[in-house]
């Protein structure tokens, strides 16, 4: 990877097996449960098509200035510890981004890692002048995962 690529990662230790978890990633639709984004507009408009999850599945939103709008579509899995999400988006700003969930067993539990790499458009580099991608999006990465955490580990429970 040269400099006209960023890539963004986070990771936690989540105290479930590695299928529990990757069950919440692989179905776009129980994102509404854990994704850092999910409080940033209320009125946010979702479409699910393709797939019911896994390879296949795809998820459209469309919202406000900060939701804006775009497109994620699950390009490869391999259950219970890898999902490959392709991340198109169309507002605020174009750009297409490639996601990675890992979920590797660790002690009684599981290390969920999140990546996102992308290429460096004139949006990002602009930005890049003011603060960092990771700065940008990492703080959300780490917002999701302890909601991940969170709804995982309260499944066990339930």
């Amino acid at each position: 990877m040269g400099d006209d690529t960023y890539t963004v990662e986070r990771s936690t230790t989540i105290d479930a097996p590695q299928a529990r978890i990757y069950d919440q990633i692989v179905d776009f639709h129980k994102w509404t449960s854990w994704s850092p984004w999910e409080d940033v507009d209320p009125e946010l408009k979702r479409n699910y098509s393709g797939a019911e999850s896994g390879t296949g599945a795809v998820y459209a939103w469309s919202g406000n200035r900060k939701a804006g709008q775009g497109r994620m579509a699950i390009t490869n899995v391999a259950a219970p510890s890898m999902v490959q999400i392709d991340l198109v988006f169309e507002k605020p700003w174009k750009a297409r981004n490639d996601i990675l969930f890992t979920i590797e067993p660790e002690g009684s539990g599981s290390r969920v890692t999140w990546a996102m790499t992308g290429k460096k458009t004139l949006m990002t580099k602009a930005m890049g002048v003011f603060t960092s991608m990771d700065k940008l999006i990492g703080p959300d990465f780490e917002k999701g995962l302890t909601r991940l955490k969170a709804t995982t580990e309260k499944s066990a429970v339930d």
